[in-house]
């Protein structure tokens, strides 16, 4: 099937009937639809922020039909799911006050996933744009701040807990935990575009291990949820250590952590020439969970070299999710430049790609 064909057969069926929960398979290793038992495979976009860098709750008020179009463009790529992440302060006017407006427009958006075909992968307690960040979150104590990250999941489920679209809901995007000494700061550094997508979950470990942290804090984040969603599958957005040091172990996934999380995700940005450095490292990640690579580009390398890590890694993975930034394949010019060009490359690459991924039956490489 040619790129216009299968573009063109996907946004006829845009509109669809309510779309059935995922769960995990019976053997606990992968997903199935919720009707039929089916296979389902992640294989979607990162709907963060529009081209020029601003984020979805900066405009999604006002250029609500642009966020349609987006959506029905992702539909007609062959997407099944969309990844959106919530800023904290846009959800919460103060540490026990949900922003009702927000909330409103969160419940539109899950009308809209489901009217389209779309799952949503809900990645909460973003804290993006370092300077909106509110003093009443940012000057407190742990006990605090976790206090208020269980308000917003709790009111964040409250909307989400009946809709058909969720996929799931992520914790929190990279979160990390200090060493050995006392931090100041909640966001470590600035990321691509000046935003901070590294977020602490402590400052300081008071006598308890990483693991015993990150367990507390899972587990609280998890029970606010199940207080009004005891359905929908919950995760975590985690940096993969282990690619950037070989010995690294899992440590939101390892045994003493991940009890409440229902499967693993992880995020990878292979090197040039070094696609097996990362499927190495992908590997310490299978434990027994699905396993969703929630977050790739070829940043580093070319797009041959990501197709070899996607292909390579199918035995062990269930989903790949990448990125939209709201421009369609041919609003791209000639004279756009290099990195629009890898873009549109890359858009172009994952509408041929869909077919082999959605079907299940396909032998994947061992």
């Amino acid at each position: 099937m040619n790129l216009s064909a299968f573009v063109l057969l996907t946004a006829c069926s845009l509109l669809t009937a309510a779309i059935p929960a995922i769960r995990i398979s019976e053997d606990g290793k992968g997903f199935v639809r919720s009707d039929t038992g089916e296979p389902f495979v992640v294989w979607g976009f990162n709907y963060d922020h529009d081209e020029s860098g601003t984020l979805i709750e900066d405009y999604w008020d006002t250029k609500w039909d642009e966020v349609v179009g987006d959506f029905q463009e992702m539909k007609s790529y062959g997407a099944n799911v969309v990844r959106i992440h919530l800023q904290l302060h846009r959800f919460m006017d103060s540490p026990d006050q949900p922003n009702a407006e927000s909330l409103k427009t969160l419940e539109r958006l899950v009308k809209l996933a489901e009217k389209t075909g779309l799952y949503l992968n809900i990645t909460g307690l973003a804290c993006y744009h370092k300077d909106m960040v509110p003093d009443w979150y940012n000057n407190v104590t742990e006990e605090q701040r976790w206090k208020i990250q269980a308000e917003f999941w709790e009111n964040v489920a409250k909307i989400c807990a009946a809709g058909s679209a969720i996929f799931c809901y992520d914790l929190m995007n990279e979160p990390v935990l200090p060493g050995n000494k006392q931090e100041s700061d909640w966001l470590p550094g600035e990321g691509f575009g000046g935003k901070h997508f590294v977020q602490r979950i402590s400052l300081c470990l008071n006598g308890r291990t990483r693991k015993q942290v990150a367990r507390e804090w899972v587990d609280t984040l998890t029970a606010a949820i199940r207080k009004h969603d005891k359905d929908h599958l919950i995760t975590v957005g985690a940096i993969p250590w282990a690619h950037t040091w070989p010995n690294a172990k899992p440590l939101f996934y390892s045994d003493e952590v991940a009890e409440n999380l229902d499967f693993v995700s992880v995020h990878f940005y292979p090197k040039k020439d070094k696609a097996q450095k990362a499927l190495d490292a992908l590997a310490v990640y299978d434990i027994g969970k699905p396993l969703v690579i929630e977050e790739m580009f070829p940043l580093s390398c070319s797009i041959e070299q990501m197709d070899e890590f996607i292909e390579k890694s199918r035995p062990i993975a269930e989903g790949w999710i990448t990125f939209y930034w709201g421009k369609q394949l041919d609003e791209y010019k000639k004279d756009d430049g290099l990195a629009e060009m890898i873009k549109k490359a890359w858009l172009e690459y994952f509408i041929h790609k869909t077919p082999e991924i959605l079907d299940s039956s396909r032998d994947v490489m061992p």
